[in-house]
């Protein structure tokens, strides 16, 4: 599975397009439909992961809308913890609420790498002021994620990629 982080937008969201055989997922496409269609390419988009409805994570997901074939994942269509297969991709489905009542966690176990939007950061967390953020389903959500191997790369909203080591030990809200 080949990862392609693209930053789209005036607040830096991170896109990312997931590539195996010649078909792609992409995840939270932001701002700007023809940057993400350059890293596409030839690939079929099978389905769209949105972490969450903010603006910057889903500017250009009316350009998917329109391409009957392409599934839309996001926490109305989908259950906590459910398993899900597209194609040859494989993922677990995590509600993490927090930063937003619709948070939800994409987790790739085969690969061991977890898509997280704007729930965690590297040394930090999304932000719960927003309307429909919540300190205390924030929390909740850090616990669960405790419960997941260390060795999970972390792929977040913003910023850089992480793991759920580094984060265990230097973020000051996973302590």
């Amino acid at each position: 599975m080949k990862i392609e982080k693209i930053v789209t937008g005036l607040l830096d969201e991170n896109c990312y397009v997931i590539k195996k055989d010649n078909t792609c997922l992409v995840i939270d496409p932001g701002d700007d439909y023809q940057k993400i269609k350059d890293v596409v390419g030839d690939d079929k988009v099978l389905a769209v992961l949105l972490t969450h409805s903010h603006f910057d994570h889903i500017g250009a997901l009316r350009n998917f809308l329109t391409k009957r074939s392409i599934k839309i994942f996001k926490k109305s269509s989908v259950s906590d913890d459910e398993m899900v297969t597209v194609g040859d991709f494989k993922f677990q489905v995590i509600f993490t609420p927090g930063h937003s009542k619709d948070s939800i966690s994409f987790y790739f176990p085969e690969e061991n790498k977890m898509f997280v939007g704007d729930f965690i950061f590297q040394e930090s967390i999304g932000r719960c002021d927003l309307p429909g953020g919540s300190e205390i389903e924030m929390k909740n959500s850090l616990e669960r994620l405790k419960k997941y191997s260390k060795e999970i790369t972390l792929y977040p909203g913003h910023g850089e990629v992480t793991t759920l080591d580094y984060e265990l030990t230097h973020n000051p809200y996973l302590s």
